[in-house]
């Protein structure tokens, strides 16, 4: 089992390298990820949650470990984390049957 909190830990050096080759890029991602906070229309905890669940529809590991720390730190329970996480499971099924669909519209479109 990977070690999050080791992984986590390895992460800001190399995002830290990445910003010094890049700083526009770094300084763009930390607006973007600091955006929700400033307009604060959703608390903290709420918007960790919905990190938690885009992060494992887009199976970012440091996404994951970054963003369990922020969320237990914002007071968020392992129950509110699995029900997050239980909509991430519920739309990755959803998108995969609307897709499932365009590949029957795609086997129409080639004929009978």
């Amino acid at each position: 089992m990977l070690d999050w909190n080791e992984y986590r830990k390895e992460l800001g050096p190399r995002i830290g390298e990445i910003g010094k080759l890049s700083p526009d890029t770094l300084k763009g991602y930390l607006a973007l990820s600091g955006a929700g906070e400033k307009t604060n229309h959703l608390d903290g905890k709420t918007r960790e949650l919905i990190a938690l669940a885009v992060a494992v529809t887009t199976r970012c590991d440091g996404c994951i470990t970054v963003h369990v720390d922020a969320a237990l730190k914002q007071g968020a329970s392992r129950e509110e984390i699995a029900e997050a996480l239980g909509m991430a499971v519920a739309l990755n099924a959803g998108a995969a049957l609307v897709y499932s669909a365009r590949v029957m519209d795609a086997v129409a479109a080639h004929g009978p």
